[in-house]
């Protein structure tokens, strides 16, 4: 899978990110939910071993394209 950045939200160096990819898929980085215990108490737990859970801005999302929303590009 190859990843292509889309735009970011600077925090003192350490910002969510948001990945376009080759796959019709969105990688998104951001910070762990599980150090935020009052979002963690409301997911529905336990996670699968191969999922995640993470919170960004919703100024990330701006960085969608806007032109096929949702759709990869190739």
């Amino acid at each position: 899978m190859e990843l292509r950045f889309l735009g970011k939200e600077t925090e003192s160096g350490n910002s969510p990110t948001l990945y376009d990819t080759d796959e019709d898929m969105y990688v998104i980085q951001g910070w762990k939910v599980e150090e935020h215990p009052e979002v963690f108490a409301q997911l529905r737990l336990p996670l699968p071993d191969h999922e995640g859970a993470i919170i960004v801005p919703k100024a990330l999302m701006r960085h969608l394209p806007k032109e096929d929303y949702g759709a990869a590009h190739t």
